[in-house]
């Protein structure tokens, strides 16, 4: 019986163990699942700040580029506001002067002024005069029998002209082209 009773013994032992290795699996089935749910917690919340970081980036840079378009205007316009004081002085001494010389040559400062200006923030006239039409450059206004045969699909007469920005166009020019 000693003998009957050291394998029953052993097999309660054995199982015993296996309950116990069971269990220990269980536990570390939860442990793994809670590790695993505090990972995803962890996640999140940073998913979340970045989220919110981001947003608030966004934001900011909006603001700044609105508040940069702002000072570049500003900026921009304050430079003609000497012309405009100068327009306001001709206005004035129009009223009391008879010379056309002299009004011709205070026009011709203040549009002197305009052009200086001008070229100073990038913007360059566009010379399309006697040169061949193209839709990149120019509006054509209307067509005319060109006066000489070398003057066909040129631009004869411009009556605005167009301006460049650095080098883009900043407005075409229209032009009255030969036909």
């Amino acid at each position: 019986m000693d003998n009957k009773d050291n394998i029953e013994e052993f097999e309660n032992l054995d199982q015993q163990e296996s309950v116990e290795d069971q269990e220990k699996e269980e536990k570390q089935q939860l442990s793994r699942e809670e590790e695993l749910e505090l990972k995803l917690s962890e996640l999140n919340n940073k998913y979340l700040r970045l989220y919110s970081d981001f947003e608030n980036y966004r934001k900011r840079t909006a603001k700044e580029k609105i508040e940069l378009i702002d000072s570049s205007n500003r900026d921009l316009l304050s430079t003609f506001l000497p012309v405009v004081d100068d327009f306001e002085r001709a206005i004035a001494s129009n009223e009391n002067t008879e010379d056309p010389a002299a009004l011709k040559e205070g026009f011709l400062l203040i549009f002197n002024k305009i052009n200086n200006i001008m070229e100073r923030e990038g913007v360059k006239p566009m010379n399309a005069l006697g040169k061949p039409f193209d839709v990149e450059y120019h509006e054509a206004i209307t067509n005319i029998p060109a006066p000489k045969k070398s003057m066909k699909g040129k631009v004869i007469d411009v009556t605005e002209k167009g301006y460049f920005l650095k080098e883009k166009v900043l407005r075409y020019a229209k032009v009255i082209v030969g036909a």
